[in-house]
């Protein structure tokens, strides 16, 4: 840019976005009259209406007796409580009942065939608009520098600065200070959780950050950024360009911004710890993708319409990644998946632990489909209900009946392998294998079938008291059968095997496997998902260091009976001592670790090897 200003950089994204696909209005009063109060666009929301529904429209209108009170019933809806139905992503995916008019869509999202012709004419007809300079209070004249609308309904603001006059931490601030949802006491409805604008961005030309949630000096913003040299922040810009132009090039492009807001974006209600009152209270979150779930996802979904099935995939996203919500999106998307009109897979399996298996995944997957029960789980209770005579039998028939989405423990997923390679009615079906790392403890459980794909050494650790592997059944599987031209795998994992990269890597430029898609446990811990364990870890040396001089009071020599003392306590003398080392270090975590990160610290055992026993 020649000219390093903000409305300079304002305009040059604007009429990017104007120049493929958005409807730009260089004020809020530019194209229609920005409705403040209601914090809505009403000329397209009307357009859109008469375009899509027009005699249903009409019937709405008449009967609430002007435009007003049509915007009243819309209002309304969108206040109501996120739980119960309310906010502008519940209204965009189910639309508002209206008398006299039934229940109007607000939205028409990708459909995934061009079967019907009349969801692709109503998605053609979706108006995604960015407007400048929006006075978003109803107490004063404060603006924002951009807000997205769909169909007149605001999903997204921005706040930009320019890295020659002010940084990104600016753009924050002024989120912390200038936009709060109450002015004296007084809603500033488009700024309101949930029910108007979903997600707000900084922006700055060499970083981005994104939340969710506006509260003040409390607002938490998350990196938003593609990654440099396997950490944090983003490459520099060629030629020019700001470093964030993909924002505006990928995340903002019209289709992909209307697949993260119809199909990514979820509203998760859960039980959280309130440090400040000492007790478990349920809290709303409103989940938008991070940079590198969407992208992730998204070229998943690429990489599979261009190869087609039967490829492997390697996803190394690092612990605090937000795997289950990508495996999630991954899932429905794959379920959904369709080139040419034609289907691209029967069934997603998902090989995951128990108790995501019955929760997170399924919650995901309902608010982003919307059509009811798709994901059928294989477990002791889902036989009892199903009055089937075994998991293997309820298994077969999940995946003969075309389930879209199965989930199945570790344990029962080499049954899942046998029942597609051998059952004659599955023959020239497709299948979707999404495996997760996480592990399941099997101590003394381990099945017969399950043992057939073990290696010998992976046998008697579990059988001592480790756990299945995932990555070790995957293998052991695909080691020992010949390719399955019919089968996607798609391995999601933190730490990735020798042979976890042999089997599901991709042959780099140096001709070694690679993963992917990558999010590194450099950039989680500089984006600062996760802690550094090598900078906070403690050995029993330094520990018992520390007990010493703590007994002796000066920091000098210890007398023989608080040596003794400490080293009967911090130091393993013997094997068995092992009960003394777990109260050593749950001690320290209740004592020094567990107030952190706002009562939500985790710790990490560490040990040279593990207790046959």
């Amino acid at each position: 840019m020649a000219d390093h200003n903000e409305p300079v950089f304002e305009k040059e994204i604007c009429e990017y976005l104007r120049d493929h696909g958005w409807l730009y209005s260089k004020n809020d009063r530019d194209g229609g009259k920005y409705d403040r109060e209601r914090a809505l666009f009403p000329a397209d929301l009307f357009a859109w209406l008469e375009e899509t529904q027009g005699p249903a429209y009409e019937k709405a209108l008449k009967a609430a007796g002007s435009q007003a009170k049509f915007l009243d019933v819309l209002t309304a809806a969108l206040d109501r409580p996120l739980e119960h139905g309310g906010g502008t992503l519940n209204i965009l995916r189910n639309g508002v009942q209206y008398i006299g008019g039934g229940r109007l869509k607000m939205a028409q999202f990708r459909p995934e065939t061009l079967l019907n012709e009349t969801t692709t004419a109503h998605y053609e007809a979706m108006r995604v608009r960015v407007v400048r300079q929006v006075h978003f209070s109803t107490a004063d004249q404060r603006s924002i520098d951009l807000v997205f609308f769909v169909n007149g309904l605001p999903v997204a603001t921005v706040e930009l600065k320019t890295d020659f006059t002010q940084s990104l931490d600016e753009a924050v601030n002024q989120y912390k200070r200038d936009r709060n949802p109450l002015t004296n006491g007084r809603p500033e409805p488009l700024l309101s959780f949930g029910h108007r604008a979903l997600v707000h961005f900084a922006v700055s030309n060499g970083l981005a950050a994104m939340t969710t949630r506006l509260e003040g000096e409390k607002t938490h913003f998350l990196p938003f950024n593609i990654g440099y040299d396997s950490g944090a922040g983003n490459p520099p810009g060629a030629n020019g360009r700001s470093s964030t132009a993909y924002l505006w090039e990928r995340v903002w492009e019209k289709h992909a911004w209307l697949n993260i807001i119809g199909r990514l974006m979820i509203v998760q209600t859960k039980e959280e710890w309130d440090v400040t009152t000492g007790t478990s209270v349920r809290r709303t979150n409103m989940l938008f993708p991070r940079f590198h779930q969407w992208e992730a996802v998204t070229s998943i979904i690429e990489a599979v319409k261009e190869e087609g099935v039967g490829q492997r995939y390697l996803i190394e996203h690092s612990a605090g990644s937000g795997k289950t919500n990508t495996i999630a999106w991954t899932a429905h998307r794959l379920a959904r998946l369709h080139v040419e009109d034609k289907k691209v897979f029967d069934s997603v399996i998902v090989v995951v632990d128990r108790t995501v298996l019955d929760s997170q995944l399924q919650d995901a997957i309902r608010q982003i489909d919307g059509s009811g029960k798709i994901v059928a789980t294989i477990s002791p209770e889902d036989v009892r209900k199903a009055g089937a005579k075994s998991k293997s039998g309820l298994l077969a028939q999940a995946l003969k009946n075309g389930e879209l989405i199965i989930a199945v423990t570790v344990q029962t997923f080499p049954h899942a392998l046998d029942e597609i390679r051998t059952d004659a009615g599955l023959k020239g079906k497709r299948f979707a294998v999404i495996a997760d790392e996480a592990h399941s403890s099997q101590s003394g459980q381990i099945s017969s079938k399950l043992k057939q794909v073990l290696t010998a050494e992976e046998v008697k650790e579990i059988e001592e008291g480790g756990e299945v592997d995932v990555e070790s059944v995957l293998a052991s599987e695909m080691t020992e059968r010949a390719e399955s031209e019919n089968i996607s795998y798609f391995a999601f994992t933190a730490t990735p095997k020798n042979k976890t990269l042999e089997l599901f890597g991709r042959k780099g430029v140096d001709g070694k496997p690679r993963e992917f898609h990558l999010y590194s446990m450099k950039q989680a811990i500089e984006e600062g998902y996760i802690l550094d364990v090598l900078k906070g870890y403690q050995s029993y040396d330094t520990a018992l260091k520390i007990a010493g001089r703590a007994e002796s009071g000066d920091g000098g020599e210890v007398e023989e009976a608080a040596a003794r003392k400490g080293l009967m306590r911090w130091v393993q003398l013997h094997p068995t001592n092992i009960s003394q080392k777990v109260q050593i270090i749950v001690e320290h975590f209740h004592a020094n670790v567990a107030y952190l990160l706002e009562g939500k610290a985790k710790a990490m055992v560490v040990t040279d090897s593990r207790s046959p026993r």
